[in-house]
């Protein structure tokens, strides 16, 4: 099992305060949080969803790869962007409402419609995907550069 860290820490309020985050490799060094930032414009700091996002976009382009690989089609390139929806609860607080992969990818011998599925596949396979799963809409748009 490999295991993966980060340490965030936190000063005063939610609505006043600040904070920052590491990841355990140093990649992510301090980097500034606020709940502004999380909630409007972001003015150059992260949020949870910003990192929930690039990890989904990450592990779902390894994921696709994998399937493509398997088929015996191997992408040239795949373009993969996450978004995560971050809103009001119901019954009061917040929460991630979805996380909507959007992929273009360059893969010679596939048509678009093989594309669409094997771009399922990736996405049942990802195991952020699976992590969300259940808790957080998930969404996909797939097609062919």
């Amino acid at each position: 099992m490999v295991e993966r860290t980060a340490t965030a820490i936190w000063s005063g309020t939610l609505t006043e305060g600040n904070g920052s985050v590491s990841s355990g490799t140093g990649v992510l060094s301090d980097q500034a949080v606020t709940w502004a930032a999380r909630t409007a414009d972001p003015e150059g700091m992260t949020s949870p969803e910003e990192l929930i996002a690039a990890a989904h976009a990450t592990c779902y382009a390894m994921a696709f790869s994998y399937v493509l690989q398997n088929n015996g089609t191997p992408a040239e390139k795949l373009d993969v962007t996450a978004t995560i929806g971050f809103g009001p609860k119901d019954g009061g607080g917040m929460e991630v409402k979805h996380s909507n992969l959007k992929v273009v990818g360059t893969v010679p011998g596939v048509s678009a419609d093989e594309f669409s599925k094997l771009a399922a596949e990736g996405e049942a396979g990802c195991p952020i995907s699976n992590a969300l799963r259940g808790n957080v809409a998930i969404g996909l748009e797939s097609s062919l550069a």
